[in-house]
C-alpha cells in the first residue's frame, strides 16, 4: 500500500503528524512523513495549493468557480476526473473558454495516474455518494487531503473504511455540510450556546420536500438505495448534522419508520395518467404531466446529462412513478443522543412547500425555528436552497414569560447563504477563528450518517439500532461547550 509523499505536507500538517508520531497512533507511517519533509523554503509568494476534482455533476461547478475566481490566488485546479467522457471534455472545454487553461482529464480507471502526474494537494470528490469511498481512501493512501460532498458515504462498511484510512495514513478530511455556514442557523447555535432555553431536552424537527425538488430524488441514481441511501441518508445527513452541531450531542441510538406512498404507479393512475413510464424525454403522457422535466429544454440540464447518455446510458429523467424506485418518501425517526436529548423527525418528499420547521425545548423554554425554501432543481440553473427571507423565522418563548422574535440574519445564496461562508472557511489560506466550529471532519461525517443509516436498519427489521453496532468506538467530533445540565437555574415566575 503506497505511503503518504511528503511533497503537499503543509507546516500544519507536519505538526500534526509530530504529534501523532509522539503518541504511537501513526507507527509505521509519520516517520516516512517526517524522513522525507524538505526544510522550508523563504517565499514571498506563498504556493497555491492544488486541487483535482473527481465527479463533474451539477455540484462540482461550485468548487470550479470557488478554485478559478474567488480563490485563484490561494487554489489551482489541476486535474479533473470522470467516469463520463464526454461530461469529462465538456468541463475541460468550459475550463478552457474561461481561462483559456488545459486542465488535465483522467477516466475514473486512471485515478491513480491523475494523483501522480498532477500531484494535487487536495481531492474534492462530487461523485455519486455510494462511490465515494472509492477515491476518498485511494487519495488519502496516495498522499492527498480529501473534500467530500455529503453524505460521506452511504453504509456503516464503507464509513468504518474512510476512518480507518484517515486514522492510517494522517491524512485530512473535510465534509462539506454547508448548511452550519447559513447565517440564521449558526444564529440558532449561537442561542442555544449562549444558554437562551437553557439546557435542551429534545427536539421536534419537520423537513419539507415539495414536488419539485423532492421529486427530482426520485429521478435519479437517488431513487435506488444502494446509490444513495434512500434520503434518510442522502438528504437527511444534512439534518442530522445540524441536531448534532446545534446540540453539541452524538447519537447512541435509533428508531424509524418509512414507506413509500406518493411516487408509485398507482399514484399516478390517480393522478389521471394511464401508466408510468420509463422517462419523460420519450414520455407519452408528457403533456398531461406536471411532474415531466424537460432536459432538452433547459441549456444546463442538456449539456451535463441529455447530450453525454451515450457514454453511460445514464437517464437524469426517469419517470418518478415507475415501480423499480427503493427509497422510502415518508419517513420518522426518534434518536437517543449522548447528552440525554431527545429528537423526534419526520421527512416528507411530496408536500405543498420547501423548508421545515424545528422546536428546540430547554429547560429555561422553547425555541422555534423555520424556514421556507425557494423552488429548485438540481443542475437547472436554479440555487439550492435559497430562502424565503419572508418565511424564515426565530422565536423564543421563555417559562412563564410573553414570547419573542429575534431579528434573523439574512443568508443569500446557495443552501441559506451557507455555500460562499463555507467556501471562504475551505479555500481561504487563513480562516478566522471560528467560535462556532462550523468545520467538519470525518468523524461529523460520520456521525451524520450513521444516523440515517441506523434508521434504515430500523426500517429494515423494525428494531432500536445501536449506533455502537455500526461503528464501535467512534469518536466524538470536536463540539462547541453548551449550558452543563448541572448548573444551579432560575425559578420561572409564578
Amino acid at each position: 500500500m503506497p505511503t503518504p509523499t511528503s511533497a503537499n505536507l503543509s507546516r500544519r500538517d507536519f505538526l500534526s503528524a509530530t504529534a501523532l508520531v509522539g503518541s504511537g497512533l501513526l507507527a509505521g507511517v509519520a516517520p516516512t512523513l517526517l524522513a522525507q519533509t524538505p526544510p522550508p523554503t523563504p517565499s514571498d509568494t506563498p504556493r497555491r495549493r492544488r486541487y483535482a476534482v473527481v465527479g463533474l455533476g451539477a455540484r462540482y461547478s461550485m468548487y470550479r468557480n470557488a478554485i478559478l475566481d474567488t480563490y485563484s490566488a490561494h487554489a489551482e485546479l489541476v486535474a479533473l476526473c470522470d467516469n463520463n467522457a464526454g461530461r469529462l471534455a465538456l468541463a475541460r472545454r468550459k475550463i478552457r473558454k474561461k481561462t483559456g487553461a488545459e486542465v488535465p482529464g483522467f477516466s475514473d480507471a486512471d485515478f491513480d495516474r491523475l494523483v501522480r502526474e498532477t500531484r494535487p494537494d487536495i481531492v474534492i470528490v462530487t461523485t455519486k455518494d455510494s462511490t465515494h469511498h472509492t477515491y476518498l481512501i485511494r487519495a488519502m493512501e496516495l498522499g492527498c487531503d480529501v473534500i467530500t460532498e455529503k453524505p460521506m458515504t452511504t453504509d456503516a462498511q464503507k464509513c468504518r473504511a474512510i476512518l480507518e484510512a484517515s486514522h492510517r495514513t494522517g491524512r485530512k478530511v473535510i465534509v462539506t455540510f454547508n448548511y452550519r455556514y447559513s447565517p440564521p442557523r449558526t444564529q440558532v447555535k449561537e442561542l442555544l450556546m449562549d444558554g437562551v432555553i437553557g439546557d435542551i431536552l429534545s427536539v421536534d424537527f419537520h423537513w419539507l420536500l415539495d414536488t419539485h425538488h423532492g421529486a427530482d430524488y426520485f429521478r435519479r441514481w437517488h431513487s435506488q438505495k444502494a446509490e444513495s441511501g434512500g434520503l434518510l441518508v442522502h438528504k437527511a445527513t444534512h439534518h442530522f448534522d445540524l441536531i448534532n452541531w446545534w446540540l453539541s450531542a452524538s447519537p447512541v441510538s435509533v428508531q424509524a419508520t418509512g414507506k413509500r406512498d406518493f411516487y408509485t404507479p398507482a399514484m399516478a393512475r390517480r393522478l389521471g395518467l394511464e401508466s408510468h413510464h420509463e422517462r419523460c424525454h420519450t414520455c407519452p403522457e408528457a403533456a398531461k404531466c406536471s411532474f415531466h422535466l424537460s432536459l432538452a429544454a433547459n441549456a444546463n440540464l442538456r449539456e451535463l446529462y441529455l447530450d453525454q447518455e451515450t457514454h453511460d446510458g445514464y437517464f437524469r429523467d426517469r419517470c418518478v412513478f415507475r415501480p423499480d424506485i427503493d427509497i422510502e418518501d415518508t419517513m420518522n425517526v426518534s434518536v437517543r443522543y449522548d447528552t440525554g436529548a431527545t429528537l423526534a423527525y419526520s421527512l416528507n418528499a411530496f408536500n405543498g412547500w420547501e423548508g421545515y420547521h424545528i422546536a428546540f425545548n430547554g429547560t429555561k423554554g422553547r425555541l422555534e425555528h423555520g424556514v421556507q425554501e425557494q423552488v429548485s432543481v438540481s443542475g437547472d440553473g436554479s440555487v439550492p436552497g435559497a430562502l424565503k427571507p419572508e418565511a424564515t423565522y426565530i422565536r423564543i418563548f421563555p417559562l412563564r414569560a410573553p414570547a419573542y422574535a429575534i431579528p434573523v440574519r439574512e443568508g443569500v445564496g446557495g443552501h441559506g447563504g451557507g455555500d460562499s461562508v463555507m467556501l471562504d472557511d475551505i479555500f481561504s489560506p487563513a480562516p478566522p477563528a471560528d467560535r462556532f466550529r462550523r468545520a467538519s471532519d470525518e468523524r461529523a461525517g460520520a456521525a451524520s450518517i450513521l444516523t440515517g443509516i441506523a434508521a434504515n436498519e430500523a426500517i429494515r427489521t423494525g428494531q432500536t439500532v445501536e449506533i455502537a453496532t455500526l461503528v464501535p468506538g467512534l469518536t466524538r467530533p470536536d463540539y462547541t461547550p453548551m449550558p452543563s445540565g448541572t448548573d444551579p437555574l432560575p425559578m420561572p415566575p409564578r
